[in-house]
């Protein structure tokens, strides 16, 4: 995000002189961090976090600081990503502030240290587009106070805050859910390196590590993913008392065959449950301990599995049976609408709520034998940072130095299946780039869709492409690959306006 800092990268040509480079970039931060918060009378702290905890949630924060430094705002932002939460507000620095920006997709950890504070919440991805707006919302016109209760908002919004509640219960469910999958997929992967049977005890092939593999990573790691998904959900509605029902409402979703929509709306269930028991159940305080401990989880955990076993489960099962088969059946027409669908899903938000859903989509669908919707996923989620990179080096004169050298990342991020690398360049002219990068991966997921390309590994971009038995019709999806890159890269091109005339 800090161009001369990408340029004197660029110009070292020695090892030591990056080393040398990365020495003076820490002391420089250091010494930032170290100016008083007196600098100006105006002090705002905030709290970024996404789904991933990895792009959005430390680009946002960059946006909001580099924003204060424009309008002479002492800014500090706690990002709460997936190594936990960095560069935590201290006390001191909540009860100095002057307001509170949540940019989140998720719940907030530790929000009860903001009470009394005005706030404005906001989608992670919206100081991308208008931090310096939401700084100025915070101190003129911010939407409340931030109320102990679990209530961040005044009474008047409290229906406004529920639609809000329910797609970030669904997003921490998400976010409990990835690493199990992205890690068991991997590794699963990993073991078809020994061979496509090399972990079946019985093949001729067998190998002691390819069998240790497929153990850890599907046996394991990605036979939790539907059960962690449900604890998830059922967590931030309800906190700890939510975990167990929920992750005993996706096991029995997972076993009965009701797959990902299962768990998804067994956390659902176990959430309200378990809060409406809390809520409600009286009991003398002599036993309170004692009903937190065993009455509380044996009666949401009885309830969501007897629910599960004979209301919702199978219902769902033969949803979920039906989904399969059509998807099994799908014909090339119906293969390209819905690989178009995929692709405009994957690239119109690039890591927001429309891509998270789609790929969960496709990681359900994993869950349940079919592989074909997660490398369209996958796909898709490539072709806008290839793309954008490859516009930047056909059509070089419409981009800055500052643009051709973000493009080079992009290469990078892309082949990654990081789709956020599209980021900055979508948020400096949306309604031009976003329909391109839309246009690219549909392309890209309509072939990869009709020629049965199917991935073993939810994640990992071209590095696990090539682990043999990973992915089948590899040619077709390298294809599809080059394919919505070129769409992408030329429409990028076409639709961005040269600086240099008028």
């Amino acid at each position: 995000m800090d161009p001369n800092f990408i340029q004197s990268i660029h110009r070292a040509t020695t090892a030591q002189g990056v080393y040398t480079i990365l020495q003076d970039r820490d002391q420089k931060k250091s010494e930032e961090d170290a100016e008083p918060v007196v600098a100006t009378d105006k002090f705002i702290v905030g709290v970024t976090a996404c789904t991933t905890g990895i792009a959005h949630t430390y680009m946002a924060a960059e946006a909001l600081e580099e924003a204060g430094k424009k309008l002479g705002v002492k800014v500090h932002i706690e990002k709460q990503g997936a190594s936990g939460i960095e560069d935590r507000l201290t006390k001191e620095m909540i009860a100095q502030a002057d307001g509170v920006i949540f940019a989140v997709d998720t719940n907030v950890k530790e929000k009860e240290r903001f009470a009394d504070k005005p706030f404005v919440e906001v989608k992670v991805a919206v100081p991308l587009k208008k931090a310096e707006s939401l700084l100025t919302e915070v101190l003129e016109n911010p939407q409340g106070k931030v109320k102990i209760a679990n209530k961040v908002t005044d009474s008047s919004n409290e229906s406004q805050e529920e639609k809000k509640g329910i797609y970030t219960h669904f997003m921490t469910g998400v976010n409990f859910m990835l690493p199990f999958v992205i890690a068991g997929g991997i590794i699963t992967a990993l073991s078809f390196a020994f061979g496509i049977e090399a972990s079946d005890p019985t093949s001729a092939s067998y190998n002691v590590l390819a069998a240790a593999l497929n153990e850890i990573g599907g046996g394991t790691a990605l036979a939790l993913m539907v059960p962690i998904l449900a604890g998830g959900v059922a967590y931030s509605i309800a906190g700890r008392p939510g975990i167990a029902p929920g992750v005993i409402g996706g096991m029995l979703a997972s076993t009965s065959g009701a797959g990902f929509l299962g768990g998804l709306v067994g956390g659902m269930f176990a959430g309200y449950l378990t809060a409406f028991i809390v809520k409600h159940l009286k009991v003398p305080k002599s036993i309170q301990a004692l009903s937190n401990l065993i009455i509380v989880p044996l009666l949401s955990v009885l309830i969501t599995g007897l629910v599960m076993k004979f209301l919702i489960g199978q219902p769902i099962a033969a949803l979920m049976n039906f989904l399969n088969d059509w998807l099994n059946s799908l014909g090339t027409t119906n293969g390209v609408l819905f690989g178009i669908l995929i692709g405009c899903f994957m690239a119109f938000d690039m890591g927001g709520p429309l891509n998270k859903a789609m790929a969960t989509f496709a990681m359900g669908m994993m869950a349940n034998g079919v592989y074909e919707p997660i490398a369209a996923c996958m796909v898709a989620g490539m072709t806008p940072p290839l793309g954008i990179a490859l516009a930047t080096v056909l059509f070089k004169k419409k981009f800055s130095q500052k643009e051709r050298e973000a493009g080079m990342s992009c290469w990078i991020m892309g082949a990654s299946y990081i789709t956020e690398g599209a980021i900055p360049f979508a948020v400096a002219n949306p309604f031009r780039i976003i329909p391109s990068l839309m246009a690219g991966s549909a392309v890209a997921a309509a072939i990869s869709i009709t020629a049965g390309c199917a991935s073993r590994a939810p994640h990992g971009g071209i590095w696990v492409m090539f682990i043999p038995g990973v992915m089948n019709n590899l040619l077709m999806y390298i294809v599809a690959i080059v394919a919505g890159t070129v769409v992408t890269g030329l429409l990028v091109g076409l639709v961005t306006k040269n600086p240099n005339k008028v």
